[in-house]
């Protein structure tokens, strides 16, 4: 007989072919790229979701490695076959829904492994949730509605209790008693009655609040800027994906249109994307759109990694309507994104240099196609491949 190269042997876990379970597809920023299927236990099954960060064990040695959530499905396995996820190192993903499409779209494009897409676009700050650390959390339970319970409470007690249940929960020991006002004694109390349990959670250090400026009018616009202003106001009409290309001479007012255009965004409740080519002029630009629209979230390699946490978290609240940045603040994780605009589109800053090595024009033009949202190409010199699609009607000039 031939001899097999394999061993035919199967386990038993093998024989049975009807089983399944829920399974993560994992990918890693080293090798082995995957991705690769990891078991979910129950007790992670709703905290495993696309765009988290897990622990999973790899290889025979079963060694920790750290890896990227992209999907959640039912496989064909038993239980059994699968090793399971060890940890969930996220409360919330690190990207929208749209921004992991982008990502993986960016893996097959730039043929980079999907882990190293995640590590470029996804601040270092972020993934160590630099300037948070870990806290006591205190949350009602049910027994906090028990009415025989509630009535052989103490007044301190009750106002206690009555206070973190209208909040929902999520506050620590001292911010309790100064809401309650009240010592350490009754929440303990309450605690020992098991109607308060307490949670170990990861929270994000509050940073000095920033002092709010008053916003300017808009300025008057020229005919030719009003005639810009209503090409885009049309593709902002449409809801759908169209690239503009904006060709005006250094001077010729070309941010006050991207401003009026981004103002009609924010009156429907959506967000803009504003990219610049250098870190250099994300200050000055800021300065604009803050002296404009007020908060405004700033994303660039020269923050510490606390600021571009804090503002990462800022952006995901959708606690500001605009987000401005280099090339890597087109994966700013914007809930509600409803214009890019791209500044001297020309500029070769737009294009990294490391893995992966992409080309921000090109991959904007790709979320806007996803998001579904208008582009803005801005330049006083239009790159060669702009202007001829501008010429040939890919683009709206």
């Amino acid at each position: 007989m031939q001899p097999e190269l394999f061993d035919t042997d199967l386990p038993p876990w093998q024989l049975d072919a009807q089983g399944e379970c829920r399974a993560a597809s994992i990918v890693f920023a080293e090798a082995p790229h995957g991705p690769l299927h990891y078991r979910i236990p129950d007790e992670l099954l709703e905290q495993t979701r696309p765009g988290v960060r897990v622990k999973v064990p790899l290889g025979r040695s079963n060694r920790e490695m750290l890896g990227y959530c992209i999907a959640v499905e039912t496989v064909q396995q038993p239980p059994g076959a699968l090793k399971p996820v060890a940890e969930v190192l996220d409360v919330e993903p690190l990207c929208t829904p749209r921004v992991l499409e982008l990502m993986q779209w960016m893996s097959r494009y730039y043929l980079a492994p999907l882990g190293q897409v995640f590590e470029a676009a996804i601040p270092a700050g972020v993934r160590a949730s630099a300037g948070s650390r870990q806290r006591m959390m205190l949350y009602p339970t049910p027994a906090s509605g028990d009415e025989q319970q509630l009535a052989k409470l103490t007044a301190k007690q009750r106002e206690a209790l009555q206070m973190l249940v209208q909040i929902g929960g999520g506050l620590t020991l001292d911010q309790l008693q100064k809401m309650a006002g009240c010592s350490s004694a009754p929440i303990q109390s309450l605690r020992q009655a098991g109607m308060i349990e307490v949670r170990q959670e990861r929270v994000l250090e509050e940073l000095a609040p920033r002092i709010p400026m008053p916003t300017s009018p808009p300025l008057a616009l020229s005919a030719d800027q009003r005639q810009a202003l209503k090409q885009i106001l049309e593709a902002l009409d449409s809801r759908k994906s169209e690239t503009i290309l904006l060709h005006g001479i250094t001077g010729s007012g070309k941010t006050e249109v991207y401003m009026q255009a981004i103002h009609e965004v924010i009156s429907f409740g959506r967000q803009a994307i504003v990219l610049v080519p250098e870190i250099s002029l994300t200050p000055q630009t800021r300065q604009r759109f803050v002296q404009r629209f007020g908060q405004v979230a700033v994303l660039h390699s020269h923050m510490s990694g606390v600021e571009r946490h804090h503002q990462w978290r800022m952006i995901v609240s959708g606690a500001t309507s605009v987000v401005i940045g280099p090339r890597s603040a087109l994966f700013a994780p914007v809930p509600r994104l409803g214009l890019i605009v791209l500044d001297e589109e020309h500029e070769s800053s737009f294009k990294q240099d490391t893995i992966p090595r992409y080309h921000a024009r090109d991959v904007a033009l790709h979320r806007a196609y996803l998001e579904q949202v208008p582009l803005v190409l801005g330049s006083a010199t239009p790159s060669l491949e702009s202007w001829r699609r501008a010429q040939t009607g890919a683009y709206r000039l």
